[in-house]
């Protein structure tokens, strides 16, 4: 599982070394705020589609997008 928090800089460090001494955590990686935006826009986008899927959701054309353009 990966969770993605967010914590204060003045307390990152401490917060990341905590981390590192729990046996079961196995990676701890410090992301930028562009990047961490990015990761929860990509997941909103994968869940909006799933919707789209199942129906519940209606989509957008292609066609419509690229005529926007």
């Amino acid at each position: 599982m990966k969770i993605l928090l967010e914590i204060p800089d003045n307390k990152s460090g401490f917060f990341m070394e905590v981390l590192r001494n729990l046996s079961f955590v196995k990676k701890t990686t410090l992301l930028s705020d562009a990047k961490a935006e990015l990761m929860q826009d990509i997941r909103e986008a994968v869940e909006e589609m799933k919707l789209i899927r199942a129906g519940k959701l209606k989509g957008i054309p292609a066609k419509d997008l690229l005529d926007e353009l």
